[in-house]
C-alpha cells in the first residue's frame, strides 16, 4: 500500500520537526503542508499518525524508556527516536494495520532515514 508508506514518511518527517523545533503538532502540520503538496490519502493518515503520535507521546516514550537498556530517549538519535514512536503508536492505536507490517514499515524507515 504505496499511500500509507509515504504516509508514514512523511509523519517521520513532521515528528522530527516537532522535536527539532519543540512545536505543537497542528503547527508542524500546516507548516510542512504550506511547503509541500502530496496525495490527500497519504495526507489524511499521516496527520492521523502525527497527531495520535503526538497525543500518546508521555505513553509511548515510557514504553521505549522501560524496554531500551543503557540508552535513555535523549541519547537516540532524533530520527530513529522518531521512528520508533511512530511504530509504538501504530501498534498500540492502529488495529487495523497487522503488526508485521507495521514493524517492516519501521525498519524500511530505518534504512531509509536512519
Amino acid at each position: 500500500m504505496r499511500r500509507r508508506r509515504k504516509a508514514r514518511e512523511i509523519a517521520l518527517q513532521v515528528l522530527y520537526q516537532i522535536d527539532v523545533l519543540n512545536i505543537d503538532a497542528g503547527e508542524a502540520v500546516d507548516l510542512f503542508w504550506s511547503h509541500f503538496s502530496g496525495l490527500e490519502e497519504a495526507r489524511k493518515y499521516s496527520t492521523e499518525l502525527i497527531e495520535g503520535t503526538c497525543g500518546h507521546r508521555d505513553e509511548i516514550d515510557s514504553l521505549i524508556s522501560s524496554c531500551s537498556e543503557n540508552w535513555s530517549l535523549e541519547r537516540m538519535a532524533r530520527v530513529d527516536r522518531n521512528i520508533l514512536r511512530l511504530a509504538v503508536y501504530e501498534l498500540l492505536y492502529c488495529r487495523n494495520v497487522p503488526p508485521k507490517v507495521i514493524l517492516n514499515a519501521a525498519l524500511d524507515l530505518g534504512k531509509d532515514y536512519g
